[in-house]
């Protein structure tokens, strides 16, 4: 059975995403990343395919890294051995690997959270990863790798100073705390809280009200407010008006004023 199982609904443009180890509260290894991996590719290079849904199999959303496989590969090798293999690691290769950190908001495509209970440490980073996040009412968050002495290093010192006011990061960050679902959304790290027995049906709802739009147009958003978020403003504005012009020659920039016109729904393509 896979760690991370992928289903495509082509009816409605969306695919699900679900990280399939619920014996383990669907802790993150090395196989299910890979299979991620595989699957993303999939799901990128898919022109049917414009939104994708993250959620998990049953009671957890992830409890984050696999710390069994972490200590088996740790175990492997001494200290030394682990600091002078980490040095010879090439720039190249850590920095693939930080990417890799981010495997939803670096693809192209939107992603929603569909946060279906714990999301802890790497499961909080793969959530905050994800464009729209909501979480069932018995979801709680929290960065728990300072209790192990290591950091939350896919992204997690990042991205939760940017998704949260900077006192309320910090204490996660530095005392392994957590929020409930009703504390995240209050603070802006989740869109809503919905019961258990509606998440699914809600992140399908949001899935189809962006399907809905031009994909193009979807898209180009994404990577302008990606992007921009580490560029200064006049440079992020510039790069608006480039992708901009290059947008309207679409035939999705035509298909929407004229579906306005003749007062019908659009017929996106995508091209």
């Amino acid at each position: 059975m896979p760690y991370l199982l992928y289903e495509r609904h082509p009816a409605g443009h969306y695919a699900t995403f679900t990280m399939n180890r619920p014996d383990r509260l669907n802790a993150q290894g090395t196989v299910m990343r890979q299979e991620l991996e595989s699957v993303l590719a999939e799901f990128t290079n898919d022109p049917e395919m414009r939104v994708g849904i993250v959620t998990g199999a049953g009671k957890a959303f992830s409890a984050g890294a696999d710390l069994r496989e972490m200590s088996e590969r740790n175990t492997a090798a001494d200290g030394s051995e682990n600091q002078a293999s980490q040095a010879e690691i090439p720039p190249e290769v850590r920095m693939e690997s930080m990417r890799l950190g981010q495997p939803f908001s670096r693809n192209p495509k939107p992603f929603i959270a569909a946060i279906n209970g714990l999301a802890i440490a790497a499961g909080m980073e793969r959530a905050a990863d994800c464009d729209i996040r909501i979480a069932s009412t018995d979801a709680y968050f929290g960065l728990f790798e300072v209790k192990r002495g290591i950091l939350p290093g896919n992204g997690g010192t990042q991205r939760t100073i940017q998704q949260l006011p900077y006192p309320i990061a910090m204490w996660l960050l530095m005392s392994g705390d957590r929020i409930s679902a009703a504390e995240a959304a209050h603070y802006g790290l989740i869109n809503k809280v919905v019961p258990m027995a509606d998440l699914m049906d809600e992140a399908e709802r949001m899935a189809s009200v962006i399907c809905q739009n031009g994909p193009l147009a979807v898209r180009a958003i994404k990577e302008l407010a990606v992007r921009g978020q580490y560029l200064p403003i006049e440079y992020g504005l510039r790069m608006e008006q480039a992708i901009q012009q290059v947008l309207r020659t679409t035939e999705d920039a035509k298909e929407g004023p004229r579906a306005f016109a003749e007062k019908r729904l659009a017929k996106f393509t995508g091209k």
